[in-house]
């Protein structure tokens, strides 16, 4: 079971599981969020990268708001630097947004069998979100096996989080190796026309993650032409 955004990490993270030689099942969520291209990129990886099976489920947590990818009137932030976006929480954070994904992968993968849950979490080049922190992903698999079936009957599901201790340089080397086909991916958490918008923490960080693989990125920007 994999939890598909749409986006260059959790794209990778399919491709690691099906390396891997499992049998993929692909999970996206519709939860309102501002950027809900990214849902169009994820059937179209999931096809590229063969999953075996597609679903999109819709949770709108643009309800509680509290997020500037859930809420038209807060602003995504823009322009900052690495280490501004790793000071505090910021508004692009969406409250329990992991949590409520993780829950909904895990009764998906009970009723298909799977035996594991691949999320694209990492713990080096991310925004300050609490639930991207290996802490959490530790508590969350001791919830699995409690809460499930299969976890009390001796079968726990195991959370896999490949990326975990990989930089975003890292993470565009082995996606690369692979062959995710990040032109395809969206990143970016305020897009225009279809395009990145090329200021925002997600593509600020994407962007320095090519740089610094030496590949380059297939990434349409607003204003500006395929790097």
């Amino acid at each position: 079971m994999v939890l598909l955004s749409g986006g260059l990490d959790s794209s990778t993270c399919l491709a690691v599981a099906r390396d891997e030689g499992r049998e993929t099942y692909a999970l996206s969520v519709d939860y309102g969020q501002r950027h809900r291209g990214e849902l169009a990129r994820a059937r179209r990886i999931a096809r590229a990268l063969d999953a075996h099976d597609h679903r999109v489920v819709k949770v709108d947590l643009s309800a509680f708001g509290g997020s500037a990818l859930t809420d038209p009137g807060i602003a995504v932030p823009k322009g900052r630097s690495a280490r501004r976006m790793a000071q505090d929480i910021p508004v692009t954070y969406v409250p329990a947004r992991n949590t409520v994904m993780l829950g909904l992968a895990l009764a998906y993968a009970e009723t298909a069998g799977a035996e594991e849950i691949f999320v694209g979490v990492n713990a080096i080049d991310y925004s300050g979100y609490p639930d991207c922190r290996p802490e959490f992903l530790r508590a969350f698999e001791k919830v699995a096996r409690l809460a499930t079936k299969a976890g009390v009957s001796g079968s726990p599901l195991r959370i896999r989080a490949p990326l975990l201790r990989l930089s975003k340089a890292q993470i565009v080397k082995l996606g690369t190796r692979l062959g995710v086909p990040y032109r395809m991916t969206m990143s970016c958490y305020d897009p225009v026309g279809g395009r990145a918008c090329g200021r925002c923490d997600a593509c600020l960080l994407r962007r320095k993650g090519f740089a610094e693989a030496g590949v380059p990125d297939p990434t349409l920007y607003v204003g500006r032409s395929q790097e």
